[in-house]
């Protein structure tokens, strides 16, 4: 779809106790050309969040008085944005920051893509990617900018594949065709089931090599086993585990099929029964799934403070 004219963006941050990062965000996006205003999702935070954001009179807010996860916030920032006559909606978390010509080049494609995104660097090494990304057909992931400049196309684009709600640009059109972030997922694969539904829905998806968000670094991602041939998503937190366990075997049985929903719960057996032994953990993982399985999306609230 071409525009007649500039579109109206909002951009949407979803928040929870990291009042400093969101004040630093904030901040950039303040000065950020081409954005028609910022729209504040704060998942009931006790840092003093809720304050701040009431008496920033530029900013619009909502302020949620229960935690309901980054899939809560985003559903409720994206329908929000959409409802406030946004053309396109820009996500992120609040640790992210964009740098400042970061919207203007993604905006070089509006009208070419419905679902895309910049490059998300480790704020500390900027060449270094903080979620690695593999463009489909390839077998080895991307892991610096340096890789993904090499590999994007004359457009400038890495095409089928971007890092959702780091940053990502969705249309108006798509989220009145496909709907919401589930929000029910709470947190951990929500932003990859939106990814899928969209690429399902026939969105046109694509990473921007030349723009780049910097993100503050969350380590080696995935714990080798199985002799290193593959990885595992293991947490030390049992909440993020929980929510992982559930989330990824209904994202995998809906959008890869059943075998592969088979194949990641025999993953999780030889994950806790041999690399990391843990009977309690494996209880939980499947208990996790079981939940999923039956529609039940209530057990992730024991382990929230």
């Amino acid at each position: 779809m071409t525009r007649s004219a500039p579109p109206r963006v909002l951009a949407v941050v979803v928040t929870f106790n990291r009042l400093e990062l969101l004040r630093r965000l904030v901040a950039r996006l303040r000065e950020t050309p081409g954005l028609a205003g910022v729209l504040v999702v704060d998942n009931a935070s006790t840092d003093g969040t809720g304050d701040w954001l009431r008496g920033q009179e530029d900013l619009r807010s909502i302020l949620l008085e229960t935690n309901t996860g980054g899939a809560g916030g985003f559903h409720r920032g994206l329908l929000a944005a959409v409802e406030a006559g946004a053309d396109l909606v820009w996500l992120m978390d609040d640790d992210g920051l964009p740098e400042p010509d970061c919207l203007a080049t993604l905006l070089e494609h509006d009208g070419a893509l419905d679902f895309w995104g910049p490059v998300v660097v480790d704020e500390l090494d900027p060449d270094r990617l903080v979620f690695p990304i593999r463009p489909p057909g390839r077998s080895k992931a991307l892991t610096t900018l340096a890789q993904v400049r090499a590999a994007a196309d004359r457009d400038g684009l890495v095409r089928d594949v971007v890092i959702p709600f780091n940053g990502v640009l969705v249309t108006r059109e798509l989220v009145t065709r496909i709907g919401s972030v589930r929000e029910e997922f709470f947190i951990w694969g929500d932003d990859h089931e939106y990814r899928l539904r969209a690429m399902r829905a026939g969105a046109r998806t694509a990473t921007v090599a030349d723009a780049v968000l910097r993100h503050p670094t969350v380590g080696e991602l995935g714990t080798p086993m199985a002799f290193g041939r593959t990885t595992y998503n293991h947490s030390p937190s049992d909440l993020k585990h929980y929510s992982m366990a559930r989330n990824n075997l209904l994202n995998l049985k809906e959008y890869a099929g059943p075998l592969h929903a088979a194949a990641f719960v025999a993953k999780t057996l030889w994950f806790y029964t041999f690399t990391r032994p843990s009977p309690a953990r494996l209880r939980l993982s499947l208990q996790a799934m079981r939940d999923g399985l039956r529609g039940d999306f209530t057990g992730h609230r024991r382990f929230l403070p």
